[in-house]
């Protein structure tokens, strides 16, 4: 499906998020780095913990609230508060005030909003997007987003150690611009769900009715057992994934100063840790940008089961390697290696969870299986502390043996839900 055939809704958001995500990663993979230099490793890793946890919850609430008060109005709310949370955090690393608390706050907020945002905007794509043209709509905004993981990076190392208080201030106006863009050019997407916002007499629901509404509903999701299965696998694997901006940066930060990735007659080209870790990254984003649609596109010629498995089979491997060297070059072939596995299952995980999912709680499902996501980054920053216990070798070993267990749970999943539907699932798409 091309971009000019998309829906005006999905084209205003493509544009709209990458001028933003360029922006973000400029200094987003850096702040790990930010926030263990100022509170040290262990109160770094419960802090970000604790602020993770918040998200968890915003996220279920975002999935709710995108099905009971539609998609756009909780994108427009999530941007404009995403926006404010920058702009304070700006002022909270300004030259006349610093205050790493503040900041760290402020980090929470922008990731409570986040996880508003996002199932509201992957329920949009469902909305709109025919199911047999969904793999490669979410391949494409996949792709944008990694555009911007190569350029941010890249710029975010010549610019973030001098220049935070401008990159953290102009992504707050970005994401207030994201968010009138959002209100004036685009249009609610979501099923009429007006008979059930409807109270009697007029009368608002107590909020905790409306909470334990929320309840009732996500144990209706979770009591599927094979969708249980994929959460709870997606939170194994997401341990290896999830380093990419937790352990990744303090590992290659730590143990490797600078290193010269080549030189001629006199003049070298040398990068320092936290430039290493800037080089490292963009290189993902750039096979990201590159590879997504391709990958996808050939993906979808195999079963899904042998897809999810031998992506975390994936995973297991390259987390390995990353543990067993300071090499420079042997980090480029890792993360070469890691990058596969996450372009296997980019475009066609979304795609497995809007065709299970009942149009009316698309929201819904979007936000339960995004705690694959949520729950695992809440878990994740669990490893810069272990790495204080057992050493990083060890705990690179911990997070493969983990990446390993969750491809022997999709294989149960898989083989569960294919026994419940009768038929095997061939291929990703042509359902």
């Amino acid at each position: 499906m091309r971009i000019r055939d998309w829906d005006s809704n999905l084209k205003v958001r493509l544009f709209g998020e990458a001028a933003l995500n360029i922006t973000f990663w400029m200094f987003f993979p850096f702040l790990t780095i930010y926030f263990t230099e100022a509170f040290g490793k262990s109160m770094a890793g419960l802090m970000l913990i604790a602020s993770q946890l918040f998200a968890v919850f915003a996220n279920l609430m975002g999935g709710y609230c995108a099905d009971r008060f539609g998609r756009k109005t909780m994108m427009v709310l999530s941007a404009f508060g995403q926006g404010v949370a920058f702009i304070l955090f700006a002022l909270a690393s300004s030259p006349w005030f610093d205050s790493a608390i503040i900041g760290f706050i402020c980090f929470t907020f922008v990731s409570i909003f986040g996880s508003f945002y996002w199932p509201a905007s992957q329920a949009m794509v469902a909305d709109v997007v025919d199911e047999k043209d969904r793999s490669s709509v979410f391949a494409i905004f996949y792709t944008s987003i990694n555009i911007a993981v190569v350029v941010g990076p890249i710029l975010g190392g010549i610019f973030y150690v001098d220049y935070r208080f401008q990159l953290l201030l102009v992504s707050g106006i970005i994401c207030v611009l994201l968010s009138l863009l959002l209100l004036k050019f685009t249009r609610e997407t979501a099923p009429d769900n007006s008979q059930k916002l409807r109270v009697s007499e007029g009368k608002q629901k107590a909020w905790h009715r409306v909470i334990s509404e929320q309840v009732r509903d996500y144990k209706v999701i979770i009591q599927d057992r094979t969708f249980l299965l994929f959460i709870v696998a997606g939170i194994l694997v997401a341990q290896t994934f999830m380093q990419l901006d937790l352990l990744f940066p303090v590992y290659i930060k730590e143990t490797v100063e600078s290193a010269t990735l080549f030189s001629v007659n006199d003049w070298s080209f040398t990068l320092q840790g936290e430039q290493i870790f800037g080089f490292i990254l963009s290189e993902n984003g750039l096979l990201v940008a590159l590879f997504t649609v391709v990958i996808t596109k050939w993906m979808t010629k195999f079963r899904e089961r042998n897809v999810f498995i031998l992506s975390s089979l994936i995973y297991a491997c390259a987390i390995f390697i990353f543990g067993q060297t300071q090499s420079v070059y042997i980090f480029i072939i890792a993360m070469g290696i890691f990058t596969f596995a996450e372009l296997m299952t980019a475009g066609i995980q979304q795609s497995f969870i809007s065709k299970i999912a009942p149009e009316e709680m698309r929201g819904q499902y979007f936000a339960a299986a995004s705690l694959r996501f949520t729950i695992g980054k809440t878990i994740a920053p669990l490893s810069i502390t272990i790495s204080l216990w057992i050493g990083y070798e060890w705990t690179f070993i911990l997070l493969a043996i983990l990446a390993v267990v969750s491809a022997g749970i999709y294989y149960v999943m898989f083989n569960k839900f294919e026994q419940e539907n009768n038929v095997p699932l061939q291929k990703v798409t042509n359902e």
